[in-house]
């Protein structure tokens, strides 16, 4: 591993965390931060990877990324599902386009989930129509939000109120909102999409990966209607393929284009939907087109 003194440094400064948290990195090869249980006032203890570009040492600050369901995001075959999850391998993607000059260099979080998954990724708005929906709800996926019920706003505590600062104390960031960007697929686009709208002075841009629109009815298009950040200070991306799972999603991602059209939203500038046939609910296929929202967002 290169510039390992240096690492492990950043890894010694990183313990000197006051009040409630003092999480200490483990470092792993290929610019890896681990910091395992990573405490918090607003959720239970999970694990926080962060990986740095290769030039890293050479920037005076570079932009964040942060991730939900940081177990598959980099290392393959080590998530959820084993030898059947290869894993996004964002690191190897952004490599490439450092290297190719498609992108700037950004540093990625990987937040891992806590196994309550549905709960913390589920929008708790809008409140009252989440709740009816809740109530009415047979679906076998969703009825365990009757005994879970959501807490999406205290995993978004968690991102912004302690995490974020940790990791601006103690490695090189641009802190504004330009340069802040959230990401995740799934339920964890979901989550990303509700982020850059409950926090639009926190994030300037967001990836939201296969957006799991369908449930209780898509009720979270109906906060999207009313509450999308400024166009003309963010950037938001979505896709969705048409196998399986993903299949099920165009209906209601036609719902939010036309939010994102009537907020005044431009494709191509500030906003992108992409289609793709054939694309499954699936961590290589995320992987196959993680550069397209990079290349768009930090442009």
């Amino acid at each position: 591993m290169k510039n390992t003194s240096y690492l492990l440094a950043l890894a010694l400064l990183a313990g000197a965390f006051p009040a409630f948290a003092q999480p200490t990195a483990e470092v792993l090869p290929e610019r890896f931060f681990l910091y395992k249980d990573f405490p918090s006032q607003y959720v239970s203890p999970r694990h926080v990877e962060v990986w740095l570009p290769e030039k890293y040492e050479q920037l005076d600050a570079l932009p964040v990324l942060y991730m939900f369901d940081g177990q598959n995001i980099f290392h393959p075959f080590q998530g959820w599902g084993g030898e059947f999850n290869p894993g996004w391998r964002v690191n190897a993607v952004l490599d490439s386009l450092n290297k190719a000059g498609s992108a700037p260099e950004i540093m990625v979080v990987g937040i891992h989930n806590s196994g309550a998954r549905m709960a913390e990724y589920m929008p708790e708005k809008p409140r009252e129509l989440v709740a009816q929906r809740i109530a009415e709800t047979d679906h076998d996926w969703y009825k365990v939000f009757k005994t879970d019920p959501p807490r999406s706003d205290n995993q978004l505590k968690f991102i912004v109120e302690e995490l974020k600062p940790f990791i601006d104390a103690h490695f090189k960031t641009k802190k504004d909102r330009a340069n802040t960007f959230i990401a995740g697929a799934s339920m964890g686009g979901l989550m990303s999409a509700y982020a850059i709208c409950e926090y639009p002075d926190v994030f300037g841009g967001a990836a939201c990966f296969s957006t799991h629109w369908p449930p209780l009815d898509g009720v979270f298009l109906e906060y999207i209607k009313a509450n999308l950040p400024d166009p003309a200070t963010h950037k938001i991306y979505f896709d969705f393929g048409t196998e399986g799972l993903d299949g099920e999603y165009e209906p209601f991602q036609l719902i939010a284009d036309e939010a994102m059209q009537s907020r005044g939203y431009e494709k191509g500038k500030n906003w992108k939907t992409l289609k793709f046939e054939g694309g499954r609910h699936y961590e290589e296929d995320w992987h196959a087109r993680f550069h397209i929202p990079m290349a768009f967002l930090l442009r």
